[in-house]
């Protein structure tokens, strides 16, 4: 796994953008409600990740955890030894078009052991990483999981949920999130009326300012986590014009501020 772990840092000291996000700390994370809005590969190469309330779903060093595109999930993050170190990898719907199609109930999750196989294409997609333009992404995505297809993770077929109004609303916020889309400009987007909008995501069991929040604030999380901004900046790159505004809307959703995660990190500060 140190290997894996020389090569992601080696992609990140390019301060190029990446088609994966590395995840460490120093101190144990305890996160509720993250957002996973397309299926994210965890691949944990050093410490133990726990996901669910009461932390029932265990991975530690040398596995991995595959969740499918669903509203929000508890999160912890633990050190062993030195740190704790994960890779991060959104897939998109598209990717999926690789596999063949699976009618079944669709999975939240699955999980393995990173076989020598996968490591060495994980290898390989996170040094082409530090060339490849942002277009050719998909294809070393596909390769991924193509790969765990053939490794016998079959699962990988049905672990993508057809995109939902929620995933879609969700999508457009982040996309733009300077210019603090109302639910009128985003019905407008998607040739509904601002009612119709509404009454679906009910439907759904959502609304539209929880969406939004999350949406924000899941940004405002990765950069936290990923990223050396300033707090105040963090909070302007998410739409608030207050950072105490910020701080209180990340610890109302995720029960911990933007400074105690921050200071968990390795060189983090508190800000």
């Amino acid at each position: 796994m140190q290997i894996l772990i020389d090569l992601a840092n080696k992609a990140l000291n390019t301060n190029k953008t990446l088609p994966f996000s590395v995840y460490r700390s120093i101190e144990e994370q305890h996160m509720l409600n993250v957002p996973v809005i397309k299926p994210l590969l965890i691949v944990v190469l050093s410490g133990i990740k726990r996901l669910g309330s009461e932390g029932e779903l265990l991975c530690p060093s040398g596995s991995f955890v595959f969740l499918s595109n669903k509203p929000t999930i508890a999160m912890r993050n633990i050190p062993s030894d030195s740190e704790y170190f994960a890779l991060l990898i959104e897939f998109e719907y598209s990717d999926f078009e690789c596999l063949e199609y699976r009618n079944f109930e669709t999975n939240t999750y699955f999980q393995g052991t990173i076989e020598p196989t996968l490591e060495y294409t994980l290898k390989q997609f996170v040094e082409w990483s530090e060339f490849a333009p942002p277009q050719l992404w998909h294809v070393r995505r596909k390769e991924i999981l193509q790969v765990m297809d053939a490794l016998g993770f079959e699962q990988v077929r049905s672990i993508m949920r057809p995109p939902t109004l929620s995933h879609k609303i969700f999508t457009i916020i982040t996309s733009d999130l300077a210019n603090d889309l109302d639910a009128g400009a985003i019905s407008s987007m998607l040739a509904m009326s601002e009612s119709t909008l509404r009454r679906k995501l009910n439907a759904e069991g959502d609304k539209f300012q929880d969406i939004k929040d999350r949406a924000k604030l899941g940004y405002g999380l990765h950069l936290v986590q990923t990223s050396a901004n300033p707090i105040g900046r963090i909070a302007e790159l998410c739409g608030y014009s207050s950072q105490s505004r910020f701080t209180d809307k990340f610890k109302q959703l995720f029960n911990t501020t933007p400074t105690e995660l921050r200071k968990t990190r390795i060189n983090g500060s508190g800000e």
